[in-house]
């Protein structure tokens, strides 16, 4: 587990982190979103004690990170993928740090094929690709077996394939009782693989949820109706207080007000054949920019043509 109360960092008169209060638990994979230089990298060095906080404090396991005898036993974490020596093999990179943590050399056989890294193993590391870099990274991590990981932006470089690879490898984890906390811009993926979001901006919490109440309590719901009546079935529904609006082109209705078991109980009353009654909520990136709207650090007024691309 990961606790943090009142934990704040500041640059001079700029606070970087702001009073951040927040309990990582075990068993499931929880997501660290927000804008860049919203405080998320500082937040996770602070963790592992490569930053001191200026206030507050955080613990892993009850304990400060470098308190900890044995931290790659404890935690495995992935913030730079290339912070390695360019000229080890991705076998020497992993031995050296097997060695140097009392963990057993065959240790690291294993995590190189569990990351797909076999085959290349005895390569030199600068000439790996991004994809490549990260998936050593991720090895590096898992080295220790630990129970607790931490990836910064882990899909970075990967392909479609390594993409569905780590997202099912971070909920195995979770499943497993292992604490995973991931920071990520990808709003799609994060959709997919998170259970928990914490949310912060300009360096202060804004969500502390589960993906699931973060979403439905930020945004606005509708139901998808259509039916071969559609326009009595309208006029019933707009009698009952509901707005009603075509769903784009496809002939169906977009209904907000009255829920799936209001419109069906409608429907069925006036016998008015259903052909598809779905509820719907915004994606986690539609929440997601509208709350973070205001704690964004760098913004583009609008779209147009780069300043002297004209002629």
């Amino acid at each position: 587990m990961i606790e943090a109360q009142g934990l704040t960092k500041r640059y001079g008169d700029k606070p970087a982190v702001d009073q951040l209060s927040f309990r990582i638990r075990p068993g499931t994979v929880t997501g660290f979103l927000g804008p860049n230089g919203a405080g998320k990298s500082t937040t996770m060095r602070m963790i592992l004690g490569l930053d001191s906080p200026t206030a507050g404090h955080v613990l892993v396991n009850g304990r400060p990170y470098r308190h900890l005898s044995a931290p790659l036993r404890e935690v495995g974490a992935l913030l730079d993928a290339k912070a390695m020596h360019g000229g080890r093999s991705a076998h020497h990179h992993l031995l050296c740090l097997a060695q140097s943590n009392g963990i057993p050399n065959r240790r690291v056989d294993d995590v190189l094929n569990m990351v797909g890294l076999t085959a290349v193993a005895k390569k030199r590391t600068k000439g790996f690709s991004l994809g490549m870099g990260q998936r050593l990274g991720i090895a590096s991590a898992l080295l220790g077996d630990p129970g607790i990981l931490m990836f910064d932006e882990p899909v970075n470089g990967l392909d479609p394939e390594g993409i569905l690879w780590i997202r099912n490898l971070m909920k195995s984890l979770a499943s497993e009782g292992r604490t995973v906390f991931v920071s990520s811009h990808l709003m799609s993926e994060m959709e997919l693989t998170a259970d928990h979001l914490i949310v912060i901006g300009q360096g202060r919490l804004i969500a502390d949820t589960s993906m699931r109440d973060f979403i439905e309590r930020n945004s606005t719901a509708h139901t998808v109706v259509r039916s071969p009546q559609a326009d009595k079935l309208a006029e019933l529904l707009a009698a009952k207080g509901g707005r009603i609006t075509p769903e784009g082109d496809t002939g169906g209705l977009r209904v907000t007000g009255p829920d799936t078991a209001a419109i069906g109980d409608i429907a069925a009353e006036h016998g008015i054949a259903l052909h598809e009654l779905s509820p719907r909520f915004a994606s986690l990136e539609e929440v997601y920019m509208r709350l973070t709207q205001d704690a964004v650090e760098y913004r583009s007024n609008r779209p147009g043509r780069i300043h002297g691309s004209e002629g």
